[in-house]
């Protein structure tokens, strides 16, 4: 039999239940974390189902990107989860396609590190819907696999604390005042002088988180025991920045075609931002040094791409021996790149009919700013495939190593036969 006491403690015990913004096992959804970007549109808990929509400023770039936190999971159920791209503008106001914020697959984990895939989701107009056994009590749900500026941090802090040869440094401090890492693998002897520099960037559009991924097999490969990793690290300086559009990665936008443009379109004589000012005034020491020798810029395409590509030189920026040399690298890169996700043998160009601002693109800056023997490359890895996951891309990025070191066997410096 219940006492008064018992019976005012229950009823404590039920007003705070009632009071508390979120009961268990009531689906809720945040994104008050670094990366975090969706708008709720609806859920309903009976159906365990969440709808949300990218949430991106279009000022700072296209909006297609998305990421959120759920909670109050019922270990082992079934959520449903749906991303309506309706609404997707540009800056300009025009529409912007859905398709670009639609994966097959989306990103989830449930244990707050490994990014796993979805099984392909239902595609109806411009929404797309997805189904996820749960077994934890909370998950997180994204565009793409996120690699956030913590992510990026951690990464070059780790990597020169495990080796000697490796030092993080900061490129230099956003607009908005953040950190921008990046790190550089270098061996120094009496020769540093002649050693060549490999710069490798990524996210200049901060939406296209499979760039940093890609980036961290590679960079993960060039310290490693491959005896082309080796054999590189003997001979050339490695300097790798994970996100250079940190400001917009860190608040959950785009970036792509923000106003007044993106980084990609801002290595100029005036650049606006201070990563592309930073990355454009080391690549020009080391030129000038005679050092310079490659520069890969990493992306991901659009969403029918199904295989990585090269972008390459314009035939405006071309000479006989620029083109000789960028497909010996092509070329070798291609034998490495065979498996889960094949190079393909399209190698579109950037010249003035891809864009008005052509000539600010980084490659195409690089191309025409330093040496004829420098390669000045893009490289897009599909984000639109059951590859498309951490796994699949840092394949990708031990591979383009791997084509690195064989295709530097010979100083590019040096004559060579170019038949």
């Amino acid at each position: 039999m219940q006492t008064a006491g018992t019976r005012l403690i229950g009823l404590i015990l039920f007003l705070v239940w009632l009071a508390s913004p979120v009961r268990a096992g009531e689906l809720a959804v945040s994104t008050d974390f670094p990366g975090g970007s969706a708008e709720v549109v609806e859920i309903d808990q009976r159906g365990r189902s969440i709808t949300v929509r990218p949430a991106g400023d279009p000022q700072f770039g296209w909006p297609c990107w998305w990421y959120f936190k759920v909670t109050g999971v019922k270990p082992g159920e079934t959520l449903t989860v749906t991303v309506d791209g309706s609404q997707l503008k540009q800056a300009n106001g025009q529409k912007l396609s859905a398709s670009w914020a639609l994966p097959e697959r989306a990103a989830f984990r449930a244990d707050g590190t490994n990014w796993l895939q979805t099984s392909p989701g239902t595609r109806d107009g411009d929404r797309c819907c997805w189904t996820q056994q749960v077994d934890s009590g909370q998950a997180w749900f994204a565009w793409g696999p996120a690699f956030v500026p913590a992510d990026a941090q951690t990464l070059v802090d780790q990597l020169s604390r495990e080796h000697e040869d490796v030092t993080a440094f900061e490129l230099c401090k956003t607009r908005a005042g953040r950190s921008v890492p990046a790190l550089v693998v270098s061996q120094t002897d009496a020769n540093a002088e002649d050693r060549m520099v490999i710069w490798v960037q990524a996210r200049q559009h901060a939406w296209e988180s499979g760039g940093s991924w890609v980036g961290r097999g590679f960079i993960e490969w060039a310290v490693s025991d491959d005896p082309l990793a080796v054999a590189l690290r003997e001979k050339a300086d490695i300097y790798y920045v994970p996100i250079m559009d940190i400001d917009n990665v860190a608040t959950g936008n785009g970036g792509k075609n923000q106003v007044p443009h993106d980084h990609n379109r801002d290595w100029s004589e005036t650049p606006r931002w201070n990563a592309v000012q930073a990355a454009m005034k080391s690549l020009k020491q080391f030129d000038d040094q005679n050092r310079l020798v490659m520069f890969v810029d990493l992306h991901n395409p659009g969403a029918n791409s199904k295989q990585p590509f090269f972008y390459i030189a314009p035939p405006e920026l071309n000479t006989n021996r620029r083109k000789a040399l960028q497909d010996a690298f092509i070329a070798v890169c291609r034998e490495e790149m065979q498996k889960p996700l094949r190079l393909d043998r399209s190698t579109p160009s950037t010249g003035p009919k891809y864009d008005k601002r052509w000539k600010e693109i980084s490659s195409n800056w690089v191309r025409s700013a330093t040496r004829e023997h420098v390669v000045g490359i893009t490289l897009e890895t599909c984000w639109n495939t059951p590859h498309s996951n951490p796994r699949g891309y840092m394949t990708v990025g031990r591979q383009l190593g791997r084509g690195i070191s064989r295709y530097l066997k010979q100083d590019p410096r040096e004559p060579r036969d170019l038949n």
